[in-house]
């Protein structure tokens, strides 16, 4: 015999928070970004590195100016995180100094900054992010044809398309995904995807 199953407990609605909670939440959230803020100048590198990684997930446009200047962080880590987190503020402010770090030596920063870029949307990085599909680390390569797919210009697909025959098969992957992205918004050559 079965068992009459207990009702579900109706689902607790909360109430609409009130203007002064609002209010309260705002000013907390104003603290932690000014705190984290003061932390990507410690000469703790734990703390720089917290600090720009928890910036990103607050998406305060009065962090776009400070993680800039911690891409100059002598710690490539802080400098990547600080890369990502300006994709994740998505300010536009972040365009050229993303840019200048796509050309740097360090693999990591050019990894971090083409997802930065791709995060953007930056038409304007189109060319830039194209010529590292060619990088000699496949990291680079794999996160550049992801934000070539996030970015969505067509001028990237016969670079995508060659991007194909990659050695690498994580390239290849991401590369067809992007592919599968531009064609999804846009109309594309049947012979390219």
């Amino acid at each position: 015999m079965d068992r009459p199953r207990a009702p579900e407990p109706a689902p607790v609605q909360e109430e609409p928070p009130t203007p002064e909670e609002l209010a309260r939440r705002e000013t907390n959230k104003n603290l932690r970004v000014q705190e984290y803020i003061r932390m990507l100048k410690s000469p703790h590198l734990h703390f720089r590195w917290h600090a720009a990684e928890a910036l990103g997930e607050e998406g305060d446009p009065a962090a776009v100016g400070p993680l800039i200047e911690a891409l100059k962080d002598p710690y490539v880590d802080v400098a990547w995180l600080a890369a990502k987190s300006l994709g994740m503020i998505g300010d536009a402010r972040a365009s050229g100094p993303l840019l200048e770090l796509l050309k740097s030596n360090e693999k990591w920063l050019r990894t971090g900054a083409a997802w930065g870029l791709g995060k953007l949307r930056d038409k304007g990085a189109v060319d830039p992010l194209i010529l590292r599909l060619s990088d000699p680390k496949h990291g680079v390569r794999k996160t550049a044809a992801w934000a070539l797919g996030e970015i969505g210009d067509e001028r990237a697909i016969p670079a995508l398309t060659g991007a194909l025959m990659d050695p690498d098969a994580g390239v290849r992957t991401a590369a067809q995904e992007a592919l599968d992205a531009l064609a999804k918004t846009k109309t594309v050559p049947a012979a390219a995807v």
